[in-house]
């Protein structure tokens, strides 16, 4: 009866490692009202903005595929996060100095994993063919001021997707956004806040939400007075952080509506993060 019940306890032992003793660390946090953003795709588990972390994504079920856009030389919508190549890439320069051909010809993959070698990257237009219809996108836009016309270029682009209530555009550049709005009103877009103006005040919070259906800002200079008068307000509040630990209990207790994250995971019917500790 002894040794049965110590191999009973050894079985439930194992089977607890294999639940959590693989990753030491990550836990996972239940947010069963709020939106999963993928930061960059699954960033963390697969080389940031490229098919692969979008498709992790897509399997761990997450609710938006964030992706950042810069223009190639030739004038192509290309997703990346930098401004410059040599981050992610085997290359080196900047993406404005490349045609789409010389960037496709780029390795995005081997510097995350030897798994990933020969990744290329991808653009806004492969992203939307591949991934409109199995998950939102939220798309930023890369410092915009250096891409004259890179507006008109997104907007034409989702002008042929008929619904686009899975989409959204975001920029810091609360410009940029403002003449997103206005050229394509069916589409969402959000301004994003720099942590050093994260105290706005009523006029600019007034200024911003008579276009923008999201006002989305880092964690850690967040309060909840902030998020409740963007509501009141009629907007909505995605939250990031870096570094904060506390991201997803701080999004919980200030009633925020989304969490961008590279750990977001969705392995059943409620949201789940997997957070870094």
């Amino acid at each position: 009866m002894r040794k049965h019940s110590l191999f009973c306890v050894a079985i439930v032992g194992a089977c607890l490692f294999l639940l959590f003793g693989f990753n030491d660390q990550t836990k996972r946090v239940h947010t069963p009202n709020m939106i999963s953003i993928a930061h960059r795709g699954a960033s963390s588990f697969a080389p940031e903005n490229t098919r692969s972390a979008f498709h992790k994504a897509v399997e761990l079920r997450a609710d938006f595929l964030e992706c950042d856009v810069h223009l190639s030389k030739d004038g192509e919508l290309v997703i990346m996060h930098d401004a410059k190549i040599d981050r992610t890439t085997d290359g080196s320069g900047y993406i404005k100095d490349y045609t789409l051909a010389e960037l496709k010809e780029l390795d995005a993959g081997g510097r995350f994993s030897k798994e990933f070698q020969g990744e290329s990257i991808i653009t806004l237009n492969e992203l939307l063919e591949e991934f409109y219809d199995k998950a939102g996108l939220l798309i930023e836009l890369k410092n915009p001021q250096t891409y004259p016309g890179i507006e008109e270029k997104v907007v034409t682009l989702l002008s042929d997707y008929v619904d686009s209530s899975s989409i959204i555009v975001q920029s810091f550049d609360a410009e940029s956004m403002r003449k997103i709005h206005t050229l394509l009103p069916d589409i969402e877009v959000a301004v994003l806040i720099k942590p050093s103006e994260s105290i706005l005040t009523t006029k600019k919070l007034d200024e911003l939400t008579s276009f923008a259906s999201y006002i989305n800002f880092n964690v850690s200079f967040l309060n909840k007075r902030m998020v409740d008068s963007v509501h009141e307000r009629g907007s909505k509040v995605l939250v990031w952080s870096k570094k904060d630990k506390r991201l997803v209990s701080k999004a919980q207790k200030f009633g925020v509506d989304g969490i961008i994250s590279d750990f977001s995971s969705w392995p059943t019917d409620e949201p789940i993060y997997l957070v870094q500790e």
